[in-house]
Formats: C-alpha cells, sequence, structure tokens
C-alpha cells in the first residue's frame, strides 16, 4: 500500500481561512431541522462550500453513521441508542420527518470532492472509522477529531499517523496555558493538526490573541466552532483563526465574501451525477 501523503498536507491545503458547515448548516433557514442530513450536506454544497463538519457513531451490526446524538430521540421520529440498533432498524427512523439517517459512505459517495471534519462520537466508532478509511484510501479527506482523549488516542495508533487530527481537549489546555509554541508541541508531540475549540468556555475566553500567536509558532491551525454571529466571525477573522465552523453558513459565506476571503466556489461542483 502506498503511504498518503502528510495528513497536514492533504486535508489542509486549502487557502485559508476554511469555512465548514458544521452538520451541513444545521441552523440554516431553508434546512432547519435536518441536521446531518443528505439534503443539509447537498445545501451546503450548493453555496460553495467543501468542508463539511458531521459526527460518526456505529449500529450494533457495525454500519458508520453521519449522526451527532448517542440516541434517536432528538431529531428523529424513533427513540433508541444507535450502538444497540441495527442498520436496518436505523433506516425507519425519519429526521425533521422526511430525510433518513445517512452512512458515512453515502456522504463521501454523494460529495466525492468534499473534505470531511468527523468527531468521533462512541468508542466503537474507532474501529469503524480506521477501517472504512482504509478501505477507501481516503486518509487525506477527513480530519478527525474527539472530546475523549482515549477515543483519540485509539484512533491516532490505529491509523499509525496517516490521518490528521485535532486536539483532544488536555492537548488544547497545553496550548492554552504553557507559554511557549516549541513547549506546547514538545508536550503534545506534534500529534495535532489543529486546535478546534469554543470562542468562550463561560468567562473564559479560549481563542485569544496568544493562543493564535503560539498555535501558529507551532504550525496549528486554530478552528472555532460553533459561531453564527457575523460580528463574531469578524472578530475572529482579525484575530487570525484559520477557519470557522458554522450552523448559518449563509452569514459566513457572506462574511467571508464582504472581506475578500471567500474561497470556495460558487456553484456546486462536486456532488456526483447520482
Amino acid at each position: 500500500m502506498t503511504p498518503p501523503r502528510p495528513p497536514a498536507t492533504a486535508y489542509l491545503d486549502s487557502p485559508r481561512p476554511l469555512a465548514f458547515a458544521h452538520r451541513g448548516g444545521a441552523y440554516h433557514p431553508e434546512i432547519e431541522g435536518l441536521e446531518n442530513t443528505l439534503a443539509a450536506f447537498r445545501h451546503a454544497v450548493a453555496l460553495g462550500y467543501t468542508y463539511l463538519e458531521t459526527d460518526v457513531h456505529v449500529t450494533r451490526d457495525g454500519v458508520l453513521l453521519a449522526f451527532h446524538d448517542t440516541v434517536l430521540d432528538r431529531v428523529t421520529d424513533r427513540t433508541g441508542s444507535i450502538a444497540e440498533a441495527t442498520w436496518a432498524e436505523v433506516q425507519q427512523a425519519l429526521i425533521g420527518g422526511s430525510e433518513p439517517v445517512p452512512t458515512l459512505a453515502e456522504l463521501f459517495d454523494a460529495f466525492p470532492g468534499a473534505r470531511f471534519n468527523i468527531d468521533l462520537k462512541s468508542e466503537g466508532a474507532v474501529e469503524a472509522l480506521a477501517g472504512f478509511l482504509d478501505e477507501r484510501e481516503a486518509w487525506d479527506r477527513v480530519l478527525v477529531g474527539s472530546f475523549s482523549a482515549r477515543r483519540m488516542g485509539a484512533f491516532r495508533r490505529r491509523t499509525a499517523g496517516r490521518v490528521a487530527t485535532s486536539a483532544h481537549p488536555l492537548e488544547v489546555v497545553a496550548y492554552r496555558v504553557l507559554g511557549s509554541a516549541r513547549l506546547a508541541r514538545w508536550v503534545t508531540r506534534g500529534r495535532p493538526v489543529a486546535l478546534q475549540v469554543p470562542h468562550r468556555r463561560g468567562r473564559l475566553r479560549v481563542v485569544s490573541p496568544g493562543l493564535v500567536r503560539r498555535a501558529h509558532a507551532a504550525g496549528v491551525q486554530v478552528h472555532v466552532w460553533t459561531i453564527d454571529d457575523p460580528d463574531e466571525m469578524n472578530t475572529l477573522l482579525d484575530r487570525g483563526v484559520d477557519g470557522i465552523m458554522t450552523d448559518r453558513t449563509d452569514i459566513l459565506r457572506d462574511v467571508l465574501r464582504a472581506r475578500g476571503q471567500w474561497t470556495g466556489p460558487e456553484g456546486n461542483p462536486m456532488e456526483g451525477d447520482a
């Protein structure tokens, strides 16, 4: 098997700032209630988004789903745990009363030119996602993150550096509290290629100018989630962040266009013919 390109080059080689459609742009007025569906991602791609954010769980019989919650209850017309359901059972659920829960394979097939930011939401998804990427040799199409240091460590060991990963919370803390970029990179062993963080956590401003400077000095990007307010978007872009994740894909595109920083296509060049 031919080794893939270095992940930082392979995934993050687009002009910055990167615009991420969070769950397909979950709160855009035209698709609200249809988060993480093929309809939502088609909408984002039609707006020109090339970076799509999603989450993954795995069913009891090993099917990898693009779905945020551990249970079906919040966004579908069915109830129950994803991990305890079969794929056949999940197929009976509709998001927003109209859209099926997509598999990750369906997203990859529908948008062959897109890159995916993927959040590992369950222990079972670690092996399932690693195997999926190996099978498709799609290492350079994803950036994988997790709030769980254990989950992130397991995925990194399984993929052996083939896949770009973002910092888990303990690694973010290293960049937040250590005054030296070199020390922060040493402590994190250079593993994360990006910090994906909220602008604020309570009263604490996470994305400070110092954090951005340290990350950049260490060769690490800073992506901020989930930002839907145009003034906040402008503040963060002025601060030099490398990417913004948003549920309001229309607003972020308008902000970036006004700044002359929109890098996505204007049409929809990525969707397959099917």
